[in-house]
């Protein structure tokens, strides 16, 4: 039987190639881009026909421009976890500029959540929103969904264009089987949904899905937001 030696060879990918796969993928993303931006005018229309206010941002850059415009200097703004508002760098700028920013994690949190109910704004995003516009948020300790509901003047929420969903079925899949296991992940609790990634739609003590808002519609003109991020953010 003969042996043979192999030989390890390092292919090199011809430069015509090279500028026909950098040309396609443009392409594919140009073209990525302008279905987000057709998605996003659907939920907006969807969010108008619900006293809702819609803004497509064309970048997480874009994003943090438009809700600072929602912002006026001065204004006391309160948070309930959201994780896209730090992605775009909202909540540094907020720091860092003229506002009163509430940070809940050095207040007591029955404070905290008085201070929020009170606030001019409040900071969210949605677990999954509809094409038509209906925002769904499931919460474990309900101060965020509770001034989603009412409480601060306005509230502006920040979306990634990957939490649009079909329908309220599909968005309350998508709450419950991807939003809610990821962000099991970020704390010491024991739910079946943490260690398998999916929900069992549990009564665990650790559960962090007590409460589920479904937002269809808002009856107080200008209060509800909603910038939509041509972007993978959130969870």
């Amino acid at each position: 039987m003969c042996l043979h030696s192999v030989r390890k060879y390092k292919f090199k990918v011809p430069e015509g190639l090279q500028a026909t796969e950098r040309q396609e993928d443009k392409i594919m993303n140009e073209n990525v881009r302008k279905r987000n931006e057709a998605l996003a005018k659907t939920v907006i229309k969807g969010l108008q026909s619900r006293n809702m206010t819609g803004y497509y941002a064309e970048d997480k850059e874009a994003a943090l421009r438009q809700a600072l415009e929602l912002i006026p200097e001065g204004s006391t703004i309160a948070m309930g976890g959201c994780s896209s508002a730090g992605e775009i760098g909202l909540i540094a700028a907020l720091e860092a500029g003229n506002y009163h920013y509430i940070n809940r994690s050095k207040m007591d949190a029955r404070a905290g959540l008085m201070a929020a109910y009170d606030a001019d704004i409040f900071l969210s995003s949605a677990n999954a929103i509809t094409s038509d516009g209906v925002m769904v948020n499931i919460d474990g300790n309900s101060n965020r969904v509770s001034c989603i509901a009412q409480g601060p003047k306005k509230v502006i929420f920040i979306v990634g264009i990957n939490k649009v969903c079909a329908d309220l079925d599909s968005a309350m899949k998508r709450a419950r089987n991807v939003a809610a296991p990821t962000n099991a992940q970020r704390f010491d609790i024991k739910t079946p949904c943490k260690e398998t990634g999916k929900c069992f739609d549990c009564k665990s003590p650790d559960t962090i899905c007590c409460q589920f808002l479904i937002t269809r519609y808002s009856r107080h003109t200008d209060r509800m937001h909603v910038i939509l991020v041509n972007d993978t953010i959130g969870f």
